[in-house]
């Protein structure tokens, strides 16, 4: 007979002290209606609740934004850096083609060699899929704590006159910190992708596809940005599968929406976000937005709000959020959520 030498103990993911860096630079609405005074930035304010964002120096790049992220966390919280068993990067906008940027970054920060590092490339709905990557890489045993870094700088892919996409989009960077726990806090995760939208968002330069081969925008493109935006595609895509994809997960756990305290979801545009509410029937208290000082930082949004949401005290351990994140791709993702971190 095989002897077996016991149960293995499974440890399970919690989402531990989260730090922000946003970058110096703040362009204010009333700063661009100075420099453009035919931008109707009442409007725009009253459409995306954007009244702020920040915005990367020139020679500053995402891992310089994920360094000070990192290094506020540590020192904030006193974590030993040697603590960390690998190093998880969401980013669009790397430093370089290749070599990975969380390889860098385990330079920069002083991790040891033998942390696991890698970059992945998600967008909106990249937060929930790292925790998702995180969880697994805990459950399995692989690692104990797992350094979760969000960090984008879409500003350099976004042309000066482009009203459209300058008012929305602004700079940043997240460093959540992922520990073993005893029991569960993430659970019921559902993935979504359509690639058929890929051509409502995107960025064709700078990869290896010739540019007369790349994917064309679904609609003529009005700016010289890199970055190409479909708004109303967008809004239309996100509408119907959000609320698809929280029936879904809520199905998953055997919950009903009453037993949900917070509904956390990217913080996009508030017109988008404000349909979404209208759509599932929820309370503005339930559902919070967070984005008038910052714009729409993509995968850092939701590290974001659950920082701002601990610090002002809505979030109290013990409650029971869902996360949502939805976007470029098109790609959707969401959990169930259980705080447990008391600061």
């Amino acid at each position: 007979m095989l002897a077996f030498p016991g149960v293995l103990r499974v440890n399970y993911a919690a989402v531990g002290p989260i730090a922000v860096h946003f970058p110096e630079r703040v362009e204010t609405n009333a700063q661009l209606k100075a420099e453009f005074p035919g931008w109707d930035m009442d409007l725009i304010y009253e459409k995306t609740g954007i009244g702020a964002r920040h915005i990367a120096a020139p020679n500053e790049c995402a891992s310089d934004l994920a360094v000070q992220a990192s290094q506020k966390l540590f020192t904030g919280h006193d974590i030993d850096p040697q603590s960390i068993d690998f190093v998880l990067l969401c980013t669009q906008t790397p430093d370089y083609p290749l070599p990975t940027t969380a390889c860098l970054l385990q330079s920069r920060l002083g991790l040891k060699t033998s942390v696991g590092a890698l970059d992945f490339n998600l967008g909106c709905s990249g937060f929930v899929y790292g925790l998702s990557l995180a969880d697994g890489l805990i459950r399995s045993g692989v690692a104990k704590r797992v350094l979760l870094i969000t960090a984008e700088t879409y500003s350099k892919y976004i042309h000066p006159h482009d009203r459209s996409l300058r008012t929305i989009f602004g700079d940043a960077a997240a460093a959540t910190l992922i520990d073993a726990a005893s029991e569960p806090t993430l659970s019921a995760f559902q993935f979504g992708t359509d690639g058929t939208g890929a051509d409502t968002l995107l960025v064709t330069k700078g990869g290896a596809r010739p540019e007369q081969d790349a994917i064309r925008p679904r609609h003529r493109q009005r700016w010289e940005s890199a970055l190409y935006m479909d708004g109303p595609s967008l809004i239309a895509f996100t509408v119907t599968a959000v609320p698809q994809l929280v029936e879904g997960i809520l199905a998953k756990a055997n919950l009903q929406s009453a037993d949900i305290d917070l509904y956390l979801l990217h913080q996009a545009t508030l017109k988008m976000l404000s349909q979404l509410r209208e759509r599932m029937g929820l309370a503005e208290e339930r559902m919070p937005i967070v984005l008038e000082d910052c714009g729409n930082t993509v995968s850092s949004t939701l590290p974001i709000l659950i920082d701002t949401l601990r610090r002002d005290g809505r979030l109290r351990p013990g409650m029971q959020s869902l996360l949502i994140g939805f976007g470029v791709g098109w790609s959707w993702a969401g959990c169930v959520w259980r705080e447990t971190y008391r600061g």
